[in-house]
């Protein structure tokens, strides 16, 4: 059998639709992995005792326009790349800070970013920055039930303080949310072709290698 027709030994069910988070959702971010470190973390060897589980800049971000066709990428920002939070609509992103990870964080919302998926199942999501893989995963009996992430540090081992683990946190999600700069065409440079999906998140996390 070609390699295109394989399918994995294990295929997560197809969750139910997840419902809009209405409010900020920091302190549910806190208190479920505040649980998980009680309960499952606190013991392990690779875990960072200098870092504590802290949610970091959740806000309400949507596209200036999107295009509904696809759901497996979401649209770019409109012209220029310019993307603005919005406070009453979209979905919500933000990074959590915890002892064993450090990642970007996607929630539903009631915007264009979100789509249902399987737990494990990956997708592309077209932010200013460029396309950056997501992670999903959903569990009905968390505190918060559905979310994708974007791994930045697994562990966080390299951190000496939380301070340092928040200011890496905060620039990468201000950096997801910034559009580059590319070549004017008209300049005579060229055009710049959109980024892939591997070759942008690359490129993004090798800004914060180093905090």
């Amino acid at each position: 059998m070609s390699p295109e027709f394989r399918k994995p030994a294990f295929e997560a069910k197809q969750p139910p639709p997840a419902a809009p988070i209405t409010d900020n959702p920091e302190q549910r971010l806190e208190a479920m992995y505040l649980q998980i470190w009680a309960t499952n973390m606190r013991d392990l060897p690779f875990v960072n005792s200098a870092l504590s589980v802290e949610a970091v800049g959740f806000r309400r971000w949507q596209p200036a326009s999107t295009d509904h066709s696809d759901r497996d990428t979401a649209a770019v920002a409109g012209e220029g790349g310019a993307a603005s939070p919005c406070e009453r609509s979209g979905d919500w992103v933000g990074a959590v800070i915890t002892p064993w990870f450090i990642n970007l964080f996607v929630l539903p919302g009631g915007g264009n970013l979100w789509s249902d998926r399987r737990p494990g199942q990956r997708c592309h999501i077209l932010f200013p920055v460029g396309p950056l893989e997501f992670i999903a995963d959903h569990d009905p009996t968390a505190i918060v039930p559905a979310y994708q992430y974007c791994p930045l540090f697994a562990p966080p081992s390299q951190f000496a303080s939380q301070a340092a683990a928040r200011a890496a946190a905060s620039a990468a999600l201000e950096a997801m949310l910034m559009a580059p700069t590319v070549a004017n065409p008209r300049s005579g440079s060229g055009g710049t072709s959109p980024p892939k999906p591997d070759s942008a998140r690359r490129a993004f996390l090798r800004r914060f290698a180093r905090p």
